[in-house]
């Protein structure tokens, strides 16, 4: 195992770069703030997303170099797709929440992972609005460092599945998402952007579960690698609807299928639930 503690001092310092590299185009102080949006697959990708990329890359591979690691951004994919051969990969969303970034709800993050094999072991999550980072280390906890110094979180405890609050995208639903939040038994919801500040909504207590759900297209490594460490050294759950581990760097990027988080102790029930739930479900 690698010195995960050493690793993690250098890519806090990388995350707060980067969110600050972020909140200038976000607030138009960038020397080019112009944002040059364009649509891949459907997905809006905007300057920001490319400068913020290139800073992290760069700034991994100058701390860490090629010979042990490998590494995989949302932006660079295309020119390296396939399983990354390393041990030890890098799997960075430069810009988690683009369509929040645009129409400026501040719910947008920044994520890098650190994965050996399959499963990630390191995770920096930063959300440039709140001044915040979280960060993670499997078997190390989960902390949220501030200006004022880092704490240590924890996933909250909730009496009754009625009594849950589901964080739930503002752009990413489709109609087999809409039949499912309508059948389950918590009908609290809170609508929040990125995947890492819906993440950030459980680890801070203020939400118990999210959902995702592929249709057309599927999450990818990227949105997810991060945010799940967080939540799980927190205490929490993520995994598939029949509970299997998300795994990544496979070869398939996409996360295909029903996903859920929760604050962990009625992660299973749940999960099979949801799987019931959609059983009756009839596209129109």
């Amino acid at each position: 195992m690698r010195n995960l503690p050493e690793i993690l001092i250098k890519t806090r310092q990388i995350g707060w770069g980067a969110a600050k590299l972020l909140s200038s185009y976000y607030h138009g102080t960038a020397q080019d703030s112009h944002l040059d949006i364009q649509y891949k697959d459907n997905e809006p990708v905007t300057a920001a997303d490319v400068a913020v990329s290139h800073y992290i890359l760069s700034a991994l591979q100058s701390a860490f170099g090629h010979q042990d690691f490998g590494y995989i951004s949302e932006e660079t994919y295309q020119s390296q797709p396939g399983k990354h051969p390393a041990e030890w990969v890098w799997i960075i969303d430069p810009l988690d929440g683009t369509r929040d970034f645009i129409n400026k709800t501040g719910e947008y993050a920044i994520h890098i992972a650190l994965v050996q094999g399959t499963r990630p072991v390191l995770a920096v999550v930063a959300i440039p609005e709140a001044q915040k980072i979280f960060y993670a280390t499997k078997g190390g906890g989960t902390f949220v460092e501030t200006a004022a110094g880092s704490q240590k979180l924890q996933v909250s405890s909730q009496p009754s599945i009625e009594d849950l609050v589901v964080v739930v995208s503002r752009s990413h639903r489709n109609q087999k998402l809409e039949f499912l939040l309508k059948n389950l038994p918590c009908q609290q919801q809170k609508s929040i952007g990125s995947v890492g500040c819906k993440i950030a909504a459980l680890v801070e207590q203020q939400a118990n579960i999210y959902i995702s759900l592929s249709g057309k297209s599927a999450p990818k490594d990227w949105d997810m690698a991060a945010p799940e460490l967080i939540l799980t050294e927190a205490g929490g759950k993520f995994t598939h609807f029949d509970h299997s581990p998300l795994q990544y760097n496979t070869g398939d990027i996409n996360q295909w299928g029903g996903l859920l988080a929760s604050n962990s102790q009625d992660h299973i029930n749940l999960c099979n639930l949801a799987a019931k739930i959609l059983e009756d479900f009839v596209p129109e």
